[in-house]
């Protein structure tokens, strides 16, 4: 699994943060930033379940490489 952050969408909810803060932080202006862009199979579940949460769905993953 791969995960990115558009944080040109982020409006700063921190959901993503909250749900796995080994995958997920924010910076000083609350933007998300994705600390583990490979996350390991132990935290799939809830990176899955921080896309999901994302009001602003900011939250990128997929199976694949991820593109360019």
């Amino acid at each position: 699994m791969w995960v990115r952050a558009d944080r040109e969408r982020c409006i700063s909810g921190g959901r993503c943060m909250a749900t796995t803060s080994d995958v997920f932080d924010q910076d000083d202006d609350g933007i998300v930033v994705v600390l583990t862009p490979r996350p390991a199979p132990r935290q799939e579940e809830r990176v899955r379940r921080a896309a999901f949460l994302c009001p602003a769905q900011a939250i990128l993953i997929g199976e694949e490489p991820p593109p360019g």
